[in-house]
């Protein structure tokens, strides 16, 4: 009986919890659209974010573009396509891990930053003296976030992507001998606007989940500052599971347009 009890506790915490985040992506799609527009703030999440994060996702990008080469470059060898090495890894990189690796670094990185940051303003009472002094905390606080997240991560996933395919130019340049020219030739030319367009929609879903988690976590964070640690580590890992769904859902419905 204990554990029956258990697995109920369990399954209503989490109805609970994605009722709970229900309620705040649609109170988010009531206030993005009133005034007064966070213009400023905006601009200046977007600036931090995307600032803080691009050395992250260029060292990243450029080791992704590496390995990948580097381990796959011997089994392409011994069915004599090492000519196929920059269609394999650009399609690759840009269909799947590129926009996944990175989203899930900038889940790390701005996902719990934005937690921890709200989730101190949340027990510090500055939220709530925001709220008392007329202002709107969740219009200035939440809204600018989770705009600026699904603004940047496509930016980032795209600067990403470039370092990645440089840094496979890198080893193919040393091991083969291939010029910077030719390898970026057969890189466009084996990619298609069925490859880009799908993979760039994906991205600011992706970014809308970072921000809406992180923000939603660090909003509502509760006991004390143990909260705010507790908050920052939710929503890395609750963000981790949203954007394999997200990733998932958005292949299976890229397979179906490409049947069709």
């Amino acid at each position: 009986m204990n554990n029956i009890s258990r697995i109920k506790d369990v399954l209503k915490s989490f109805f609970a919890e994605i009722g709970e985040l229900s309620f705040f992506t649609v109170r988010f799609f009531k206030e993005v659209f009133k005034r007064p527009f966070e213009f400023k703030e905006f601009l200046r999440q977007c600036y931090n974010m995307g600032n803080q994060s691009l050395f992250l996702v260029a060292v990243t990008g450029f080791i992704i573009g590496l390995v990948f080469t580097l381990q796959s470059r011997p089994t392409l060898e011994e069915f004599g396509a090492v000519s196929w090495m920059p269609s394999m890894v650009s399609i690759s990189i840009i269909r799947e891990i590129g926009p996944i690796i990175t989203a899930l670094i900038c889940a790390g990185r701005i996902g719990s930053g934005i937690g921890a940051e709200l989730g101190s303003m949340r027990v510090t009472e500055q939220i709530d003296a925001m709220e008392v002094s007329g202002t709107n905390p969740f219009k200035y606080l939440v809204v600018t976030r989770i705009l600026a997240t699904t603004f940047m991560i496509p930016i980032l996933v795209f600067f990403g992507d470039a370092i990645s395919i440089f840094g496979s130019y890198m080893v193919e340049n040393i091991k083969g001998n291939v010029s910077f020219l030719l390898y970026y030739n057969q890189v466009f030319n084996s990619l298609e606007f069925s490859d880009i367009i799908p993979t760039t929609i994906k991205t600011f879903f992706f970014g809308f989940a970072i921000g809406l988690v992180g923000c939603y976590k660090g909003y509502n964070c509760k006991k004390g500052t143990v909260g705010v640690g507790i908050a920052a580590n939710s929503a890395v890992v609750y963000t981790s599971m949203l954007l394999f769904l997200i990733d998932f859902i958005a292949v299976f419905i890229t397979n179906i347009f490409v049947d069709i």
